[in-house]
């Protein structure tokens, strides 16, 4: 069901690109935004891990700098059938963690010091079958094509406006309507942005299911979340970038009130719940 409702999503934000291309630049601009986000799209698929790695100055540790980590995602690697990923702290005091990568054999896991210090080792594995889940579901493609579109989007949005300001609002054979125009700046970027979110949070319900599965416990899990929820909530974690907010297990970011509606994260009592419902389920599988 995650699956589809990603797919469905992915495909109205094609849509809205080629629209939005069309509304900018005529016939030859659904064409134009299409190359264009094809070519963001396989420069931040190739780098991933290691641009938002290098941003939160995540260092790799062996075994030996982090045991009982090492030992948590080497094992729970088995369990999944994934390869070894590699493993990487960020010194940090927020608890918090993300897993990156093109694909499960250039995966990357990396977590904070403050979710160690947080944290007990099944809490921890808990967080890191989540992490494999994302990883095993190809989830950090699917997230990188759906911000790229969406940003492919706000750019046209802004060319347009460009065009709008020097072109006198005229309509000519390059072009749509002004008033086309004028509603692709405004509610284009809008309709991407929400839609991007919604992807994100479905694809974080099935990294919980997904994490819980692989760890054996869904209580595991859900007890880590509401502690990472907690120490997030009395103090965000003070680098964290907006564009890489939805990698995270919970939102590093400060945001309450009408935010809360554009998160890219679902709410955390749904997330605990759905995990307190699997927990039955999981122990008849085990």
């Amino acid at each position: 069901m995650n699956t589809l409702k990603t797919t469905m999503l992915l495909a109205f934000m094609t849509g809205l690109l080629i629209v939005a291309g069309g509304a900018v630049g005529g016939r030859g601009g659904a064409g134009i935004a299409l190359v264009f986000a094809a070519v963001m799209n396989f420069g931040a698929y190739w780098f991933s891990d290691k641009m938002v790695l290098k941003m939160y100055r995540a260092r790799e540790v062996t075994s030996s700098d982090a045991p009982q980590l090492h030992g948590i995602v080497r094992d729970l690697s088995m369990k999944a059938n994934l390869p070894m990923p590699k493993v990487y702290t960020m010194d940090n005091p927020t608890p918090n963690a993300f897993a990156t990568g093109r694909n499960p054999q250039h995966a990357a896991v990396a977590v904070t010091t403050g979710i160690m210090d947080l944290l007990t080792k099944e809490e921890l594995a808990g967080v890191i079958g989540h992490e494999l889940a994302h990883i095993q579901n190809r989830d950090i493609l699917v997230s990188t094509i759906a911000a790229t579109i969406a940003g492919a989007i706000s750019y046209l949005a802004y060319m347009a406006q460009w065009a709008m300001i020097f072109g006198g609002g005229r309509r000519d054979d390059r072009g749509g309507h002004p008033l086309v125009m004028l509603l692709m700046i405004i509610v284009a970027p809008l309709a991407a942005m929400i839609v991007h979110m919604a992807i994100s949070r479905t694809r974080e319900y099935g990294a919980d299911k997904g994490g819980a599965e692989i760890c054996g416990n869904p209580l595991y899990l859900a007890n880590a979340l509401r502690k990472l929820e907690s120490s997030n909530r009395q103090r965000p974690m003070a680098n964290a970038k907006e564009a890489t907010a939805h990698m995270f297990i919970v939102n590093p970011l400060k945001g309450g009130g009408m935010l809360k509606w554009f998160s890219t994260h679902p709410p955390m009592a749904e997330r605990v719940k759905r995990l307190d419902v699997m927990v039955g389920v999981v122990g008849a599988k085990g």
